[in-house]
């Protein structure tokens, strides 16, 4: 049922995201969706970390209401490499 809620939220764009910039590497990081913002708020912490752990500098946070971004990661100076293992994880599957 929960999953089913979440899928309906991201279709209307009702469902929450986290986005994650970082300038060091120059990137842009979607995690979700969510249900709630107290839900992706309390998630926030496990991402930055590993972001962290990966070396990542310049970390910025927000939350918003959308439909699921068309890109998970963004990596504006890294060309086409790109990392997923952190990347593209629902909130679902944590």
């Amino acid at each position: 049922m929960r999953e089913t809620l979440i899928s309906v939220f991201n279709l209307l764009g009702w469902a929450w995201w986290i986005e994650i910039n970082t300038q060091q590497p120059s990137c842009t990081y979607y995690f979700g969706p969510f249900l709630s913002q107290k839900e992706a708020f309390d998630a926030q912490s496990g991402y930055v970390e590993d972001l962290k752990n990966e070396g990542a500098q310049g970390i910025a946070v927000k939350f918003k209401r959308c439909k699921q971004p068309t890109e998970l990661t963004i990596a504006n100076d890294l060309g086409e490499v790109r990392d997923f293992k952190l990347f593209g994880i629902y909130s679902s599957q944590t």
